[in-house]
């Protein structure tokens, strides 16, 4: 199972500085890691001729992805997936290895988000853009509570992307000095269907991998639910009972998916330390 709990967004220079981020950025790149360290994916600019120059200086052996800002249509993915099936034979890279993030921000991304995500196999995930999002619908620009004006949307995204079989990541949580807060958003994402949350500080990224985890009362559950499920099975037994609750397919199944997560992290968690720059802090950006 590949984690993708916390994607953390690091500015490469100053906006007017990109041909220094995009040397940073591939020199980064080239990096040792390893394939349970941070993934490093790329935001690339939206802009055609941006994104062009983009793709040519990062585009190498090292990246995992690209993050897309701002898809509207299928029609996008499209054209990006032809630029990259060229520039993967040109740089030596196997043809369809590089994933795509596409990034959900408007009112009409959220409207094609099935066919997006679905248009690809080199898409692995749906990216919620909360804050441009909510510029689109101009909605106001503090949060409050827990942004029910945002429910639908992040729910839609959830559906759109797990229809494909895509993973469906939430957006930032933007007061970096509100780990409380950061906590509550990211809860009601999970509670949601998000597997992981996009960030823009290395101090969210223990909070957000923390919620994004199984707890250990998830995990006894889950084992208790598998093992009671299969005893009874083994005995023959045409319903099974656990705490007095009827355990039907669909929770068994659900028990194992918590089972599978957990192995995940503990595979991750002993992964030995890769030297990189701190840009990578996260698991994902």
């Amino acid at each position: 199972m590949q984690l993708l709990r916390s994607l953390m967004f690091v500015p490469g220079v100053p906006p007017d500085e990109k041909d220094r981020a995009r040397a940073a950025i591939a020199a980064a790149i080239a990096l040792p890691s390893n394939a349970e360290g941070p993934a490093r994916y790329v935001r690339v600019n939206r802009d055609t001729g941006l994104r062009d120059a983009d793709l040519a200086a990062v585009l190498r052996p090292g990246l995992v992805g690209i993050v897309v800002p701002k898809i509207d249509r299928a029609e996008e993915v499209a054209s990006l997936v032809r630029n990259l099936d060229e520039r993967e034979d040109a740089a030596g890279i196997a043809r369809g290895s590089i994933r795509l993030v596409p990034s959900i921000e408007s009112a009409q991304g959220l409207l094609e988000a099935n066919a997006i995500a679905a248009f690809s196999d080199r898409v692995v995930a749906l990216l919620f853009g909360a804050e441009d999002f909510a510029r689109d619908l101009s909605l106001p620009t503090e949060r409050e509570a827990e942004a029910a004006e945002l429910v639908y949307a992040r729910s839609a995204v959830v559906v759109a992307a797990t229809a494909a079989r895509r993973q469906a990541i939430d957006g930032i949580w933007p007061d970096v000095t509100d780990g409380e807060g950061l906590r509550r958003d990211a809860s009601q994402g999970r509670r949601l269907g998000f597997r992981g949350k996009s960030l823009i500080h290395p101090g969210q990224i223990e909070i957000v991998n923390d919620v994004f985890s199984p707890s250990p009362a998830e995990v006894s559950y889950a084992r208790r639910v598998v093992a009671a499920f299969e005893d009874g099975q083994a005995k023959g037994h045409g319903a099974v009972a656990l705490d007095g609750k009827l355990l039907d397919q669909p929770i068994v199944e659900r028990a194992r998916q918590i089972l599978l997560l957990h192995e995940a992290v503990l595979r991750k968690q002993r992964t030995p330390p890769v030297e990189r720059p701190a840009a990578f802090g996260g698991e994902a950006f």
